[in-house]
C-alpha cells in the first residue's frame, strides 16, 4: 500500500564505498528516495569524489526507479551564513560553495541548509547577511544546484522559524535555484500545530506557496510544542503522534515531495540500530508499532 510515495531516510556517506554504499543501505531500509552529507556534517574535512562511484552509483539508482532528484544532500551544521563573525561568513560561504559544486559533482540536485543564527546580533541584520551569502554563492558556484532553506526549531538565536521569516529570505535571493524543505519536528517546536496538515499548506501557499517546497523531513519529536529545543523522536513515539505524519506522508500536495526521516537510532540488546525499515514499513500499512 503507498509504495509509490516517495519515503527515506538519512544514510551515511562513508569510507569505503560511499554514494554507491549509500544507495545500497537506503534500498535495504525499502526506500525509493535518500538523503546524505558529503562528508561529516560537524567538520569540513572532505575527500575527492571518485567518478566511477558516482557513475556505479547512479546506475544503482536507474535501476531501483529513484530519480536523482530524490536524493537530497544535507549541508554541514556548521555553516552560518548569519555569524556576527566576519571569519565565520567567509569561512561559510567558502564551504557552501564547495559543497555546492560537489553536489553537482555527484549529479544531484538539492542542498538543504540550515540559514543560520544570528547570535546577539540584531535578527534583521541576521536575514540580510544569509540572504547576501546565499546570493553570493549561487553566483560563484555557477550551476544547476538549488538550496532548500530548512524550517527551524527556534532553538537559540536560529533563524527561519517560521513561514515569514523563510519568505523574507526567498524574496531578495536573486535566483530561480531556491526552494524550502519543512521539518515536521522543528515545526512543531517553534510553535506551529501541524496536526491539521491541509491548514499548514493553505498557510504555506498563502506565505511562499507550496511550489517551493522541495523537500520534507518527516520526523516526530521529544517536546512539547513551541518548546524550541530540536529533539528528533521516532515516528509515533514523540508528541506529534503517527497518525499526523502518516497525513504529512500522503497528503496529496506533497505527492512528488520526498519526505525523509532523521529519527534518531534505538538501543537493542545493547545494539545501536536504525529504525528506518521499521518506520517505513509503518508509513506504507499505515499501522503503528513498537520495534523498540
Amino acid at each position: 500500500m503507498k509504495k509509490d510515495l516517495l519515503i527515506g531516510s538519512h544514510v551515511a556517506f562513508k569510507a569505503k564505498d560511499y554514494f554507491i554504499g549509500s544507495v545500497n543501505e537506503s534500498l535495504s531500509y525499502g526506500s525509493n528516495c535518500m538523503m546524505i552529507y558529503t562528508g561529516a556534517p560537524q567538520n569540513t574535512i572532505r575527500k575527492p569524489l571518485d567518478p566511477e562511484n558516482t557513475k556505479q552509483a547512479h546506475e544503482l539508482l536507474k535501476k531501483n526507479l529513484i530519480k536523482p532528484e530524490n536524493v537530497i544532500v544535507h549541508a554541514p551544521y556548521i555553516i552560518n551564513l548569519a555569524s556576527g563573525k566576519p571569519d565565520t561568513r567567509e569561512s561559510s560561504k567558502t564551504f557552501l560553495i564547495q559543497e555546492l559544486r560537489r553536489v553537482n559533482e555527484l549529479g544531484l540536485k538539492y542542498l538543504v541548509l540550515h540559514p543560520g543564527s544570528c547570535l546577539d546580533q540584531d535578527r534583521n541584520l541576521g536575514t540580510q547577511q544569509i540572504i547576501d551569502g546565499i546570493n553570493y554563492c549561487l553566483e560563484k558556484a555557477n550551476n544547476d544546484v538549488w538550496i532548500l532553506l530548512e524550517t527551524m526549531s527556534g532553538k537559540g538565536s536560529e533563524l527561519g522559524i517560521n513561514f515569514n521569516e523563510i519568505k523574507n529570505i526567498i524574496d531578495k535571493v536573486n535566483f530561480d535555484k531556491i526552494g524550502v524543505c519543512l521539518d515536521t519536528c522543528h515545526m512543531h517546536e517553534s510553535g506551529i500545530d501541524i496536526s491539521n496538515v491541509d491548514k499548514v499548506l493553505t498557510d504555506f501557499e498563502k506565505t511562499i506557496g507550496i511550489k517551493y517546497i522541495k523537500a520534507i523531513h518527516l520526523n516526530d519529536s521529544k517536546n512539547e510544542i513551541g518548546a524550541r529545543k530540536d529533539r528528533h523522536e521516532n515516528l509515533g513515539y514523540g508528541n506529534i503522534g503517527f497518525e499526523v505524519l502518516y497525513n504529512w506522508y500522503v497528503n496529496e500536495k506533497l505527492i512528488n515531495v520526498p519526505k525523509i526521516l532523521e529519527t534518531p537510532y534505538y538501543e537493542k540488546e545493547n545494539k545501536s540500530l536504525p529504525p528506518y525499515k521499521d518506520e517505513i514499513e509503518m508509513l506504507r500499512n499505515k499501522k503503528w508499532y513498537n520495534f523498540k
